[in-house]
């Protein structure tokens, strides 16, 4: 089996609602790029990746020539080929890495009849937990309300658990003040006493912020407290201070990040990225070490699509150290460019699809539809934030100055 091909199309997948962050905004919709790699038997493997636009489908495009010939069975010299570390310093391909190889994956599950989770290890486990993933919002389509008090954030926490049965809820915070978001998180916890939760401010708290937040809420059921500053040397200095657990995605997304973490502990738990870490089977790798040196791990959301989602749940399916619940945005959007809609939790899980290769195929009239969207609203930055003209985000970041002004609809 060789590769013929190599196609990527940008499509904008709809959200229920804009969702805000410490760094910006989700602009009510997500611009993922589908990449399919064809090979000579006909065979045709999925992968995806964030952004998109012209100059990620011209990326990939480049490729074609260059990986034209390559058996997808190869997937370690798929690697040098594509992001060598070396060449790395000129030119970061990890993320354009990471979508190819889950097609070359999808493409060997196909060819042998066998899910990717057989060609990874073996599945330990049939479905796979997740966090609520909960944020502040603008107001959506069709009525979909703001979210921005207390007791919004916690009408919304029972809505989504009433639909899909949560039991972990992570607030994605860095929007309002930290006083203020403490009174949120802490009206979390009091709703949902037999639950678990974690906050991410996404790196954007000083250090007296961090230390002062993470004191407050050490009598809480918490998993963690995510990257409440920035920087290895950050984490550890709020670790050494607050009695709870630390997790990272951003500063621990390669093996040398994650050796000095080893070797000077800075997070409890690593989030792990499919995207962020080149692959799926780096994601395995890294778990290995982490089993090895008492490194908790879960599985790190970047926006995905079905395809992604399912590299995720394939990586689930067999990491015996997946002891906390998964981050997923897919609750959040209003529609998915696979066969048969979104996939659906259940208690709070989603099954590991059990098909071949990925176990996910293309709806083409979907991503038809979602190529127009594309075509009419275009990308958006993800750093800036549409209800708040001028703004950009700093570190410590200035945020929302009032929260009880309204956000406002979009």
């Amino acid at each position: 089996m060789k590769i013929t091909d190599i196609r990527a199309t940008t499509v904008a997948v709809p959200l229920e609602a804009p969702l805000l962050h410490s760094n910006g905004a989700h602009w009510g919709r997500f611009v993922r790029t589908i990449v399919e790699v064809e090979a000579d038997n006909g065979l045709v493997g999925l992968g995806e990746m964030g952004g998109g636009g012209e100059s990620a489908e011209a990326a990939f495009r480049a490729l074609a020539p260059y990986l034209e010939g390559h058996d997808p069975f190869e997937l370690e010299a798929l690697r040098f080929k594509i992001a060598n570390p070396t060449a790395s310093l000129y030119n970061n391909r990890t993320q354009m890495l990471a979508a190819i190889e889950f097609a070359c994956i999808d493409l060997l599950g196909q060819h042998l009849g066998v899910p990717a989770y057989d060609l990874l290890g073996g599945r330990i486990r049939d479905s796979v937990p997740f966090a609520s993933y909960l944020f502040y919002r603008y107001p959506g389509a069709s009525g979909v309300p703001e979210v921005r008090t207390p007791g919004q954030l916690v009408e919304h926490a029972r809505a989504l658990k009433a639909e899909h049965g949560f039991t972990v809820h992570k607030l994605k915070g860095g929007v309002f003040p930290p006083d203020y978001e403490l009174e949120c998180y802490l009206a979390l916890a009091e709703a949902f006493p037999g639950d678990r939760l974690r906050y991410d401010p996404n790196a954007v708290l000083s250090m007296d912020e961090g230390v002062r937040f993470g004191k407050a809420i050490e009598h809480v059921a918490n998993d963690y407290l995510e990257d409440p500053v920035w920087g290895l040397e950050g984490l550890r200095l709020v670790r050494e201070r607050v009695d709870v657990p630390l997790a990272t995605n951003t500063v621990v997304v390669n093996f040398e990040q994650l050796a000095a973490n080893v070797l000077r502990r800075s997070a409890d738990v690593v989030l792990l990225d499919t995207t962020f870490w080149g692959g799926i089977r780096a994601c395995v790798k890294a778990a290995g070490i982490c089993e090895t040196f008492q490194v908790g791990v879960s599985v790190h959301s970047s926006g995905e699509l079905g395809i992604q989602l399912a590299t995720m749940l394939h990586l689930g399916a067999v990491l015996p150290n997946l002891t906390y619940a998964a981050d997923a945005h897919y609750h959040h959007l209003a529609g998915d460019v696979i066969e048969g809609g979104k996939l659906p939790y259940d208690g709070g899980r989603i099954a590991v699809p059990s098909g071949p290769g990925l176990g996910v195929r293309l709806d083409r009239d979907k991503v038809a539809e979602y190529v127009e969207l594309y075509r009419e609203l275009g990308g958006y930055p993800y750093d800036r934030d549409p209800g708040r003209p001028g703004w950009y985000p700093l570190v410590p970041n200035e945020r929302w100055a009032d929260p009880a002004v309204p956000l406002g609809a979009l």
